[in-house]
């Protein structure tokens, strides 16, 4: 028994001491005087305007301040995040007093400020107003002279850096701006795990082609890898989190607010989303727009990586926040016959659930599912789930949150197995 103990402790030992200097090789590889991404924390507890647009500043000035960004007559675009009609207080889109704190100092610096998204759904005029009202942005621009974005047109671009999409279909005023600063929200994400500042520049895709876009990548790699290039050409000068109140649990529309009291910012939104995904309690590299810009060396991955100024990530950290549950995993890969493979795979696989009762009947569902595998009938949708790619849409933009996800008991099991 006495041997047995030390035989343990001998291997523990020697599995700490290599990790340790894994870690100092690691460092030694770091170039001299490469410097590390900035993320700059700054406590904010709730919305009352001058709070605020001191966190902002004060993010801006841990940042290097506004004039190292910002010049007299840019045309600065806010990629805000306004997934679909929500008011402010259900913490599913960029708050409206945020966005105006931001709005009026890049003003105040001589810039001409553009608010702009393209929600979920038809990208039109008629949609956009109705967003804009709900979401507060109408407001924004009275109080501040900012422009709201009603310009509908879509261009192609082409980009031979970008890893899967050579050629993408954007949002016109991505082209009439000379600076763009994404604006996110601090959310989970039912498909994603989570949601931040590089899945909020898939706004930059024009409405419904984002289904396609879904339908085209249904594998969660693709997706995220879409996601990461779109971000890459996207190209925001500067990405700010609006985590003073971010959504748990059925994230990205059906989850409940939670306060976290942080305002977040970065010159990388990889690394943005590296200090907001661990504030919430995730392992950074089990999200996956993360794991695709660690696989393509964009970001590292690490919090050790990066030089936190404002204020220490450890005092922002929240307990017990409410994320995703693990949405598919194929357990018996290389275990089973390929026949049985596919259709327990499938069996395990998450599936969304409509609750009839809560549903009016919108068709919203049906409208945003890319593979069209949902038909209504009667007024209540119906899923074929032989082609449900599982991307969730449903869930995202369903405006009575009537649709759950169903994770199966085995696949539960499973897990703590």
């Amino acid at each position: 028994m006495s041997n047995n103990i030390i035989d343990y402790s001998e291997n523990y030992i020697s599995y700490i001491f290599y990790h340790i200097s894994k870690r100092i090789e690691e460092l030694k590889l770091r170039k001299v005087g490469e410097k590390m991404e900035k993320v700059s924390l700054v406590r904010c507890e709730d919305y009352e305007y001058e709070k605020v647009k001191e966190a902002v500043l004060q993010s801006f000035c841990n940042l290097g301040g506004i004039e190292k960004y910002i010049q007299r007559g840019d045309r600065v675009l806010l990629k805000v995040n306004l997934l679909m009609k929500k008011k402010p207080e259900e913490a599913a889109t960029t708050h409206p007093i945020f966005v105006r704190a931001l709005a009026e100092i890049l003003m105040e610096h001589g810039a001409q400020v553009i608010i702009g998204d393209s929600p979920g759904g038809p990208f039109h005029e008629k949609q956009l107003r109705g967003v804009y009202r709900v979401c507060g942005m109408e407001e924004v621009a009275e109080k501040t002279g900012a422009q709201l974005n009603y310009d509908t047109g879509q261009v192609e671009v082409k980009d031979d850096t970008l890893k899967l999409l050579k050629n993408l279909t954007v949002i016109k005023v991505l082209q009439d701006v000379d600076k763009v600063i994404s604006v996110s929200k601090l959310k989970t994400h039912g498909m994603a795990l989570f949601t931040g500042a590089v899945k909020n520049m898939f706004g930059i895709i024009p409405g419904l082609l984002k289904v396609e876009y879904h339908f085209k990548m249904s594998n969660i790699v693709d997706f995220s890898d879409v996601l990461v290039d779109i971000c890459k050409y996207a190209n925001p000068i500067l990405s700010f989190m609006d985590g003073i109140v971010g959504m748990e649990g059925d994230g990205p529309s059906a989850g409940t607010p939670r306060k976290i009291g942080a305002v977040i910012a970065s010159t990388s939104p990889y690394h943005l989303d590296v200090a907001a995904s661990s504030i919430i309690g995730l392992d950074p590299r089990e999200v996956p727009t993360i794991q695709r810009s660690m696989e393509r060396n964009i970001c590292k991955g690490n919090l050790e990586d990066i030089e936190f100024v404002g204020g220490k990530i450890e005092d922002f950290r929240v307990k017990k926040y409410k994320v995703p549950k693990i949405r598919s995993v194929n357990f018996f890969h290389g275990r089973l016959p390929r026949f049985l493979e596919r259709p327990m795979h499938r069996l395990l696989q998450p599936r969304p659930v409509f609750l009839h009762d809560q549903c009016s009947g919108c068709g919203d569902c049906q409208e945003s599912c890319p593979p069209k595998t949902i038909t209504m009938i009667h007024h209540r949708p119906v899923v074929n789930l032989e082609h449900c790619i599982r991307c969730f849409c449903c869930q995202e933009l369903c405006p009575q949150k009537a649709v759950k996800i169903h994770r199966p008991w085995l696949l539960h099991r499973l897990v703590q197995w």
